[in-house]
């Protein structure tokens, strides 16, 4: 019998048998796992999914727009309440007295230019700013002042817009200078007021009744401001002025001639005591 070189020892033909024919079966599984070939197919592609990305807050695609500056609006501080007075343009009338002096300026005092007769039918354009103040300027070639006492008007002359001062202008005197206030003193309610005398050549008089001085004062009288023109030959004028009105007081002084007005000169007022 044939010897195994493995062990050394004898075996019978059978169990050689049965072993080759393992041997061969394990031999035949290895050659198959190493051998066998895929069939053919369609080549796998790997579809790789990503995860999903972190969910961000939606971002709006910004466009620069230059966005302007708001305008600044400078509103003036109110000081108090402001209420218009209605305001007419013109008024007509009619005059009434035999014959009405048309002056210069708003008051008896100023020099004169010319006379208007009864009947005589004028429009009136203007008042001084005070109510207590009858006279309106009357429109025409030469515009003048006239008394209202004298007229009969129809409508209120109050409505007539504020003229003087501002608009209507005094006639300026070519040949004198302006006075100057020496003095502006107060005791109590009463207001004392001394300027530089500028004298007058023979013959600048409009006539003998001429004042020589104007002086323009807005003067707080029971607490109300009153406007009056009042005239002298003097160097010196003293007139009321109390406490108790909304407006401050104020007045100004004209060297009168026959050609003309020079000034004005502001007097520096002199305080409530």
């Amino acid at each position: 019998m044939p010897t195994c070189a493995a062990s050394g020892k004898r075996v019978s033909l059978r169990w050689l048998q049965r072993g080759l024919m393992i041997v061969m079966l394990i031999a035949s599984a290895c050659t198959l796992a190493d051998n066998t070939t895929v069939p053919d197919g369609p080549t796998r592609t790997e579809i790789i999914t990503p995860l999903p990305p972190a969910t961000l807050p939606a971002t709006t695609t910004s466009t620069a727009t230059a966005t302007a500056s708001p305008t600044e609006i400078l509103v003036p501080t109110s000081t108090g309440t402001f209420t218009p007075i209605p305001t007419v343009g013109s008024l007509k009338a009619a005059v009434t007295a035999d014959l009405l002096s048309c002056r210069y300026g708003p008051g008896a005092n100023y020099l004169f230019l010319y006379g208007l007769r009864k009947g005589a039918n004028i429009v009136l354009i203007g008042r001084t700013n005070a109510d207590n103040w009858h006279w309106a300027y009357v429109q025409g070639k030469n515009k003048c002042w006239v008394n209202t006492q004298y007229l009969e008007i129809q409508g209120d002359w109050k409505a007539l817009p504020v003229v003087y001062p501002g608009l209507a202008k005094l006639p300026v005197s070519p040949y004198y200078p302006p006075t100057a206030v020496l003095s502006a003193v107060r005791k109590g309610d009463e207001v004392t007021v001394e300027w530089l005398d500028i004298p007058l050549r023979a013959g600048d008089e409009e006539d003998e009744r001429m004042q020589h001085y104007v002086i323009e004062v807005w003067h707080c009288e029971n607490g109300t401001l009153l406007f009056e023109a009042l005239a002298t030959n003097e160097l010196s004028l003293s007139f009321t002025d109390q406490a108790g009105c909304s407006a401050p007081s104020h007045g100004r002084i004209f060297v009168q001639e026959k050609h003309g007005f020079a000034g004005p000169t502001e007097i520096p007022w002199p305080p409530l005591q």
